[in-house]
């Protein structure tokens, strides 16, 4: 049998499910996207560069950059998650050196990072705020909280 995980030992019915960070969303899937992304710039620098630089330095690093990417997804809850992020931000623009037109898309790149964890932080504050004064209605009404019947429609 599989090792229970701490938030399935300490469950217990009746308890309301954790909500997700919108925010660690946003930036795990912004990671992964520009994990693919520098997938394919390694390519193009292959492509157009193998005679100058090495190819094993090209794959190399675009690999290395691959896996920090996706490394970082995981630990983006943490404080220097987030720090981590704008650090690749700054190493995916300075390909721009390799290949030029990365200096437009790792700026672009960077721009809608700091988009989605605007966003994402101003979400989760929002949702917060919703389960908070949700808690307070529940408190003065009970006969309304948890009978799980749906409203009245009207058909």
């Amino acid at each position: 049998m599989a090792k229970m995980t701490k938030a399935q030992r300490e469950w217990r019915p009746g308890m309301p499910k954790k909500r997700r960070s919108i925010r660690i969303m946003f930036a795990s899937t912004m990671l992964v996207l520009e994990a693919f992304l520098v997938l394919f710039a390694t390519l193009a620098v292959f492509g157009l560069q193998r005679d100058v630089i090495s190819p094993v330095l090209i794959f190399g690093c675009g690999l290395a950059l691959f896996a920090a990417l996706i490394g970082t997804c995981a630990v983006l809850s943490k404080p220097a998650g987030p720090i981590i992020g704008w650090i690749l931000q700054l190493v995916i623009i300075a390909t721009g050196f390799l290949q030029p037109e990365m200096f437009l898309v790792g700026a672009i790149f960077a721009a809608t990072w700091w988009y989605g964890l605007k966003t994402g932080m101003r979400l989760d504050r929002e949702n917060r705020e919703r389960d908070r004064e949700q808690v307070e209605f529940d408190k003065a009404h009970p006969e309304a909280a948890g009978d799980g019947s749906a409203p009245a429609g009207g058909s």
